[in-house]
This record gives C-alpha cells, sequence and structure tokens, in this order.
C-alpha cells in the first residue's frame, strides 16, 4: 500500500530588504510634501562642491582627476542638505498637535525614559505635561503658551517634588514663546542637563514616579523626526 505523502508546511514570505536607496528616495518624497524647495537646495549643493573641485582642477591643471574626486563628497553635502530638511520637514508635520513635545522627546534613544501619557493635563485648553527620568534628575516638559502654563507646571513640580527624594527637577516650557525651547531643539536641550544621579538611584526615583500614575489620554504619537533622515551607513553601503 503507497504511502501518502505529508505536504510541507508553506514557507514564510522573504521580507523585502529595503536598501538604502529606498530610505533616501522615501525620506525625499516625504520632504518635498512640505518643502518643495528641497530639489533645488539638494541639487544646489552637489552642483557647487563639483563646482568647487572643477575650479581647483583647473587652477592644478588636473581638473578630471580632482572632478572625481570631488564627486563622492558632492553626494555627502546633497545627502546633508536632505537630512537637514527632512528633519525640518518632520517637525513641521507635528507642530501644533497635542503630543508633538513627547513625539520630539522620542527621538532621545538613551539615558532618558519618557512616560508615553502626560501627567498633568488642563482639560479646557488641552496643555500638557510629560514627564522624564534621567541621570540628570526628573524633566517635566510643558506644551502650551508661557503665559498660562505655568501654574500647571508647578503644580505637577510640587507633586513630583514629594516622592523624588530631592532629586533635581527641571522644568522645560516646549514652544516657540519667550523663554520656551523650540519643538526641534527639545531633545538637545535635554540630552545637557548634567548628570547627578547613579544608576541605582535612576531606578528608586523612577520607581517612586511610577507610583503616581500618568493621565491616560488618547495623545497622537506624532511623527518621529529621526525617521525622516535617511540611513547614513545605509549610504556607506553597510
Amino acid at each position: 500500500m503507497a504511502r501518502q505523502s505529508t505536504p510541507s508546511p508553506a514557507s514564510p514570505p522573504k521580507v523585502k530588504k529595503t536598501r538604502w536607496y529606498h530610505q533616501v528616495w522615501q525620506a525625499y518624497t516625504m520632504t518635498r510634501k512640505t518643502d518643495p524647495a528641497v530639489t533645488w537646495y539638494v541639487l544646489g549643493s552637489i552642483v557647487g562642491v563639483l563646482a568647487v573641485g572643477l575650479i581647483i582642477g583647473l587652477i592644478i591643471d588636473r581638473w578630471l582627476y580632482m572632478l572625481l574626486l570631488s564627486l563622492p563628497f558632492a553626494v555627502l553635502a546633497g545627502m546633508f542638505i536632505l537630512a537637514r530638511r527632512a528633519e525640518t520637514a518632520a517637525y513641521a508635520q507635528i507642530e501644533g498637535q497635542p503630543g508633538a513635545a513627547r513625539a520630539a522627546l522620542g527621538t532621545i534613544r538613551r539615558g532618558w525614559t519618557f512616560a508615553e501619557e502626560p501627567v498633568a493635563v488642563e482639560p479646557r485648553t488641552q496643555d500638557l505635561v510629560f514627564r522624564g527620568v534621567g541621570r540628570a534628575g526628573v524633566v517635566l516638559v510643558s506644551e502650551g503658551p508661557p503665559n498660562r502654563i505655568g501654574k500647571l507646571l508647578e503644580s505637577e513640580r510640587k507633586r513630583t517634588a514629594r516622592v523624588v527624594s530631592g532629586a533635581p527637577i527641571t522644568i522645560i516650557q516646549a514652544g516657540d514663546g519667550e523663554g520656551q525651547v523650540a519643538l526641534r531643539k527639545l531633545p538637545r536641550a535635554v540630552q545637557r542637563l548634567k548628570p547627578t544621579l547613579t544608576k541605582q538611584e535612576v531606578a528608586e526615583v523612577s520607581k517612586r514616579l511610577t507610583a503616581l500614575g500618568a493621565i491616560r489620554l488618547p495623545v497622537p504619537k506624532g511623527v518621529d523626526p529621526m525617521r525622516a533622515r535617511p540611513d547614513r551607513k545605509g549610504m556607506r553601503g553597510r
């Protein structure tokens, strides 16, 4: 009697690998939607570097050699301009949306932990306060006009101070008003805070703050500006 063969399970479909030039094109098309001039800026930087190389080559009578030598630098210049304008475009897309500050803070990859939900909110005005913990202590980041956000920030600072046992508390107002930090500069402002706590102290502060909880609100995640940047390792063929 013939044995029936058991059909082999279907192999999972292969995941198509994203090439570096696909990432560059995605960044370009995303940026072009809000910044149509990006094409001319990128082309201008490439042509400018090639022109400088050509002029130097003509002066030393080796124009072809200098033109070829300047080609990779021209490409790098174009990628740099694209990355900067892509980052600006990404921030422009989320600016003004509830949770924009949290989306910007999400680009900090190490050293800080931020709750996804705001820890304080003004229901009438939708002003928000987000909280992060790192070796520099606790940072409270607000969203809202400077003329009205101060009261909400101070209330949250006092609430936080009662449980962090003297750990530093830094207040940062995100926004374009006087004394506020622009959205695109927000991650750098947090990263520049001076470390004062050990890792064990950070863990203890974080544990105590967890007991305070956060306000569960449907705050949009926004756009991660760092994902708008081309993969520089991929550009180098790694």
